[in-house]
């Protein structure tokens, strides 16, 4: 018998190359994703192809903590909180999910080391375009938070095929081009084709009584819509929770009909297709027409149907009654778009699920809460009774029903009050009959929150004030914040790296911390460093200006940022008229001395707004004008930088000397761009508006230079007739400015171009930029002074870092979970990765 001498056995561990954190795998894993993902090898691979094979490397790494955290949660039966918004504007993934990890410096390093270009993958990335401004980067920060504090979230949105518009400026108008953001593909989405939910649209209902003798009603549609969930992991920072944003994509039933094209119908044969996936095609349409304000509402109606049933799917999958929904989902409403969700949730609970209307009723109030983002009546959504009733039938019954059961609570409360009934009705019956959005979302929640103090108290007050006067104890504050992950860790490496230096990591998930920083305020050497950390900020800045848009600025020079959203109530108008002032000041005196600025403005007017518009082409004209005059010698300069987003956020809130705060008293509800600019140590000029009112309060009134008329200013000038041509004829100084656009001085020699924009301030001046106008010259006139003086200026700009730890989007998730929620983190713990594991036997 033939024996064998024993071979010794050497144990190896071999990382996973999905998993894998050490410098090798990851090399591997790069190499391996730009093969097999992408289909390429070096000799053919594209700068984009190794940024896909990057962002699966890196996604690759977040699944395992992804199915981890949907199994957690499955299994414990804990409370979800879902966030219903329109707008998502994320960002760029890359960087934020590197962040998260805590594999920043190590990719880079694996990157570099492979012969690739850090940099320039990063900024090949698509920046999704799901939003339009600070409601949909609310809901992004808020995604990141529910994660980093390790609250069970899905975030519930659109996946629009086009966003919002690139900007372009041409002969300094705005020029709208189509953000085709997903045209290279997307990474880090997963298409979940198998749960997929039918939307109804249009057509008839139809009344009948069921076997119990049961009255009932039956929606028979004419239209028939998928919704396909895109799925998205959102990571927390230094936890192992990855949350779910699932976006809806709007697709036909049957993408193809072979009837219509055997007999030669080509459109028809497809257009069932490009009808329903016209739903998802682009973010906001423009509602000035009928069909733009019918696609959407087709729009709002769809995500939201698809999201409550996705919540129900799931909620019976884990065995549970319906009669528990609201124990299971907290769901909340980022502003009117998606409080159609009330009507919905009432139609699926007794019309598909037979549930009985008080009940359903309970279930649904004790579901819900709402966030209100605006003061400005044209913002609170309201819909034609026509228009409801052609492409929601059943949902204008479900209406009716709730409107007549609240205003009988409303009629026994107060009696004999008609006025109160017709403010309170979710009918608008004063003209034309609309169905109001809002007074629906009211009375549908169980909560409803403003999103900074004043905001909230108006709220009470004016805008609400009927349903505050009988819910009272509905409403709360809570108060807007930002991520420091995004908006210092990501965008300003520089002082997040100096910050650490100093005081530790931990203020990354724990903004209070920055208070720390107070300790050093006398140190001179800090101080030091700190400056020339902003100095060296303001010099990309510089660069990328110089490279891009032609313009060279002085990086010492003071930089006055206005970057938002344009909109007449953000007053960049009355910022123009700053910059003319001292652009007279100097013409008047050529030798006069004057702080040197760069005025820089950044911000997308919606397409249809011609003023908005307007105040863009009069910030290019006059810095065409400034800009190019000898006798400015570079004391003053105006740069518009076309395109804003979140990657143009990322580069300007860091390099801001001075934050443009200056809305009208009472009109911004929060604000977050305020926010971004302090905490990244920006002195803010501003009115007592929105959150204005809390930074201020947070950073000392010596750290902040206020102008302006407060809100009650604002309502009792306006009360005894505001004239704005009093304050025009009586400040000679605000009639030369006015006189000098007039002239055609900026617009060469035309008249006529600002003319609208003009007669707008002498006649109406519905934003009251004349009655501010003094105030806030003389302001800035104290900027200058405070700028000259960088020892004591840089210590208010480390003041306004360190005490800004309030208007961190944790402490507001927090509030919300304590007091709307009632949601509680549930930790999610890691076992080692084994493939034996991940489902499959091999």
């Amino acid at each position: 018998m033939t024996t064998f001498e024993q071979v010794p056995v050497f144990q190896c561990e071999f990382e996973d190359d999905r998993t894998g954190l050490s410098k090798e795998t990851i090399k591997r894993a790069l190499a391996d994703n730009l093969f097999y993902i992408q289909g390429k090898v070096p000799a053919t691979a594209t700068p984009n192809d190794y940024y896909m094979a990057l962002a699966y490397t890196v996604r690759d790494r977040m699944l395992q903590r992804w199915f981890k955290t949907t199994e957690v949660y499955t299994k414990k039966g804990v409370k979800v909180v879902s966030y219903l918004s329109a707008e998502f504007l994320l960002g760029p993934h890359l960087s934020n999910n590197l962040i998260n990890l805590g594999i920043y410096d190590l990719v880079r390093q694996v990157v570099e080391e492979s012969g690739l270009d850090f940099v320039q993958l990063r900024e090949i990335e698509e920046e999704p375009g799901l939003g339009n401004g600070g409601l949909g980067r609310l809901a992004a920060c808020y995604m990141d938070s529910l994660s980093t504090l390790e609250i069970p979230a899905i975030g519930y949105g659109i996946r629009y095929e086009f966003g919002i518009f690139d900007q372009e400026i041409r002969d300094g108008w705005q020029v709208e081009i189509t953000d085709k953001w997903l045209h290279l593909g997307n990474p880090w989405e997963i298409p979940r084709l198998e749960e997929t939910i039918e939307v109804k649209f249009g057509g008839r209902t139809e009344a009948y009584y069921d076997e119990k003798c049961r009255y009932r009603v039956r929606w028979i549609p004419d239209k028939v819509v998928k919704g396909v969930p895109y799925d998205t992991p959102i990571s927390g920072y230094n936890v192992n929770t990855v949350n779910t944003l699932r976006l809806w994509k709007a697709e036909a039933p049957e993408s193809f009909e072979f009837q219509a094209f055997n007999v030669g119908d080509y459109y028809g044969a497809v257009n069932r297709k490009v009808v329903s996936e016209n739903i998802t095609k682009v973010l906001y349409p423009n509602d000035e027409l009928m069909k733009g304000k019918e696609l959407r509402l087709e729009q709002q109606y769809f995500f939201v149907s698809c999201s409550l049933q996705d919540m129900i799917r799931l909620h019976l999958q884990k065995g549970e009654s319906l009669e528990t929904f609201h124990q299971s989902f907290a769901v909340q409403l980022n502003d009117t778009h998606p409080s159609i969700g009330v009507a919905e949730l009432m139609r699926l609970l007794v019309d598909e699920y037979e549930i009985e209307w008080d009940q359903a009723w309970q279930i649904t109030q004790n579901t819900f809460g709402y966030t209100n983002h605006t003061l400005l009546p044209e913002a609170l959504e309201k819909w034609t009774l026509s228009l409801f009733k052609n492409l929601l039938p059943r949902h204008l019954q479900i209406i009716y029903e709730i409107n007549q059961r609240f205003l009988g609570q409303v009629r026994a409360k107060y009696p004999n009050d008609s006025d109160r009934l017709a403010r309170l009705s979710l009918i608008d019956e004063s003209g034309e009959k609309y169905v109001r959005m809002a007074n629906l979302a009211s009375v549908g929640s169980h909560a409803i929150n403003g999103v900074a103090a004043l905001h909230t108290e108006l709220l009470k007050r004016d805008v609400l004030g009927d349903f505050h006067e009988l819910w009272p104890e509905k409403f709360s504050n809570k108060t807007n914040g930002v991520t420091p992950r995004r908006w210092i860790v990501v965008s300003n490496p520089l002082l997040a790296n100096l910050i650490t230096r100093k005081i530790g990591v931990d203020w990354i998930s724990h903004l209070e911390d920055l208070k720390q920083l107070e300790a050093f305020i006398e140190d001179a050497e800090f101080r030091r460093e700190w400056r020339q950390t902003k100095q060296d900020i303001k010099g990309y800045l510089a660069t990328y200006i110089k490279e891009n848009h032609g313009i060279e600025v002085n990086p010492e020079s003071l930089f006055d940022v206005q970057v938002k959203r344009l909109h007449e109530y953000k007053r960049q108008h009355l910022n123009v008229l700053h910059i003319i002032t001292l652009y007279k000041r100097i013409k008047d005196n050529p030798n006069i001395e004057i702080t040197p600025r760069t005025f820089i403005f950044g911000g997308k007017a919606a397409p249809g707004y011609f003023m908005a518009k307007l105040i863009i082409k009069l910030i290019n004209s006059v810095g065409d004008v400034v800009n190019n005059d000898p006798d400015v010698r570079d004391r003053l300069k105006v740069v518009f930088l076309p395109d804003y987003n979140v990657r143009f956020g990322q580069r300007v809130y860091p390099a801001a000397d001075l934050s443009e705060q200056i809305s009208t008293a009472g009109k911004e509800a929060s604000g977050t761009g305020n926010m971004k600019f302090a905490m990244n140590g920006a002195l803010t000029i501003g009115t007592l508006d929105g959150a204005n009112i809390e930074i201020r309060e947070e950073v000392g009134e010596e750290n902040f230079f206020l102008f302006g008329l407060t809100t009650e200013q604002v309502y009792e000038l306006k009360s005894k007739g505001y004239n704005p041509w009093d304050y025009y004829h009586n400040n000679p100084q605000l009639k030369q400015v006015i006189d000098l656009i007039s002239s055609g001085f900026f617009s060469h020699g035309d008249t006529n171009l600002f003319r609208p924009l003009v007669d707008s301030l002498l006649y109406h001046d519905p934003y009251m930029l004349f009655a501010d106008y003094q105030s806030y010259i003389d302001a800035q006139d104290q900027v200058n002074q405070a700028y000259r003086d960088q020892e004591h200026w840089t210590r208010m700009s480390i003041l306004n870092a360190a005490r800004m730890g309030k208007f961190s989007s944790d402490r507001a998730i927090l509030e919300y979970c304590q007091e709307i929620w009632n949601a509680v983190p549930v930790k999610i713990e890691l076992e080692e990765y084994i493939q034996g594991r991940a489902g499959l036997k091999v």
